[in-house]
């Protein structure tokens, strides 16, 4: 029953998938169009655009573009900026879903002139198809073999120019040959709060979902200097709002409906507490290895490693030591604990 929709009458039932295709579109109307609607990331902006400019100018394809940087900053944004600005197509894929040469191989032949193909997670690439993708981003041709063997032939194909964009969210994985075909890298860095709170000011306009300032200001001040995650949490103020307040985002609706999710005045959510929470009680503050570290809060290593730590890094909340991971100061105070070495206050 969960993979069907009935309707009838006025009656309808909507399935989990038809809910994740709405998020997805709720996501996607939100996504600027072009970099002059782009906010943050100014040098990053400015530089793509001398780049995109000067190939419009010239009437050729850009260069090629590596983005760089934490998930939710925006890459996937700019590569269809990218293709919006060069006024051509763009073809999107992933690096794990291209298994071998041949997948890679179709995908290019199937390329017109001056399109864009934006590889997500580019740095996942196996490498025989990082092999062909060096030949084809330089020289714009392919070998295709046919057959195996001692009777396998090796077919050139000859590729229209065109521009790969490729978003990593680990750049140091990617070989060095694979950089050195990129022609400008770009390097993404955390949005402040300000950027943050022009961006749900916007994002609720498009939702028409009013908000008042000190609300948009809230909802920034807890987004971990994400721009996915501001818009995903001020999709869940409006649905407080909606339900429970009056359809408005006042700042009461904001703090109610981030207290609900768990999401606390620095922008730590649950597993974020349950971590701290974990390093400070459990083992008296580190060092602890990650994968004890995971374990002890039923999460799997690398979602830590990923996801929860360079937020708390950031934040000076903890600490990567050769021993393992060692809660800071900062830590106890803000989880409310007596700091290590000190006495817990007695009881009246």
């Amino acid at each position: 029953m969960d993979d069907a929709t009935f309707g009838g009458g006025d009656f309808a039932v909507v399935t989990s998938a038809d809910a994740d295709a709405i998020e997805r579109s709720s996501e996607a109307a939100l996504r600027p169009a072009s970099l002059a609607e782009f906010v943050g990331q100014d040098a990053v902006r400015a530089q793509l655009s001398l780049v995109l400019t000067a190939a419009r100018s010239r009437g050729s394809s850009a260069d090629h573009v590596l983005l760089a940087g934490p998930p939710g900053l925006g890459k996937t944004t700019l590569a269809m900026i990218v293709a919006a600005e060069l006024e051509c197509a763009l073809r999107i894929t992933s690096g794990p879903a291209i298994q071998h040469a041949g997948d890679l191989a179709a995908i290019l032949s199937g390329l017109g002139e001056g399109e864009v193909l934006f590889i997500d997670e580019i740095h996942r690439l196996a490498r025989p198809v990082e092999e062909m993708l060096y030949l084809a981003m330089e020289d714009f041709r392919v070998d295709v073999v046919v057959g195996k063997g001692p009777g396998a032939t090796s077919i050139p194909l000859t590729l229209p120019p065109f521009t790969v964009v490729g978003a990593t969210t680990r750049s140091g994985l990617l070989p060095a040959p694979l950089r050195d075909r990129f022609g400008f890298t770009a390097h993404l860095d955390f949005y402040d709060e300000s950027d943050l709170t022009t961006i749900v000011d916007r994002s609720a306009r498009r939702l028409d979902f009013p908000v008042a300032a000190e609300a948009a200001s809230e909802i920034a001040s807890r987004s971990r200097g994400t721009p996915r995650i501001a818009n995903r949490l001020l999709r869940r103020v409006r649905d407080w709002a909606q339900i429970h307040g009056e359809g408005e985002g006042s700042l009461a609706a904001a703090k109610s409906a981030l207290a609900m999710y768990e999401v606390d005045d620095r922008g730590l959510d649950r597993l974020d507490r349950a971590v701290l929470t974990a390093l400070c009680g459990r083992f008296g503050g580190g060092p602890v290895g990650l994968s004890t570290l995971a374990v002890s809060v039923g999460e799997e290593a690398e979602t830590i490693e990923t996801v929860v730590e360079p937020f708390l890094v950031r934040e000076a909340l903890i600490s990567r030591t050769p021993r393992g991971r060692v809660a800071t100061t900062a830590a106890y105070d803000h989880l409310g604990l007596p700091r290590r070495g000190e006495a817990t206050p007695a009881r009246r």
